[in-house]
């Protein structure tokens, strides 16, 4: 099992994993990415996203996509984990804590104050997972979003 940096020839195989990881949160059909996007918003040279592919025997059995944000209170960049997945058969192997340790190191190395990301709250495997690993929930802050219509209008009124 290894972690390797995605390049522009893995643009397919994060879809099909986004597709993957979509379908397990009950959401396919809220999919809008194409393999083109995927080229321009990871892989372009002005991309703010990255990703990381877990492979086995050269198979992709699981992916992370992450960026970078902002802590003012500690000057510092951080490290946002937008998605991890891993494929059913490869669940409970090490491929998540791979995944993650990779990232984590990542940041450190990188002099990163932070690593977050978000889970759904019915997904009390990744929960388990995530305490296991060290993490504490911020269960005092609450995640806001605009898309679609909604961001239009606003942006716009």
């Amino acid at each position: 099992m290894k972690v390797r940096v995605a390049n522009i020839a893995d643009a397919s195989t994060i879809l099909q994993l986004i597709r993957e990881l979509a379908e397990f949160e009950h959401a396919l059909d809220s999919v809008a990415a194409t393999e083109a996007d995927i080229i321009d918003s990871v892989f372009s040279e002005n991309s703010t996203a990255h990703a990381l592919i877990c492979e086995v025997e050269e198979q992709a059995v699981g992916f992370a996509v992450y960026f970078y944000n902002y802590s003012t209170w500690l000057g510092k960049n951080g490290v946002y984990l937008e998605d991890l997945y891993v494929t059913p058969a490869y669940r409970s192997s090490g491929v998540g804590k791979l995944l993650m340790k990779t990232l984590a190191q990542h940041a450190v190395e990188n002099g990163c104050g932070r690593f977050e990301w978000s889970v759904l709250d019915w997904n009390q495997p990744a929960i388990d997972f995530y305490q296991h690993i060290g993490a504490q929930e911020q269960s005092e802050w609450r995640v806001y979003r605009l898309s679609g219509e909604a961001l239009t209008r606003f942006a716009t009124a």
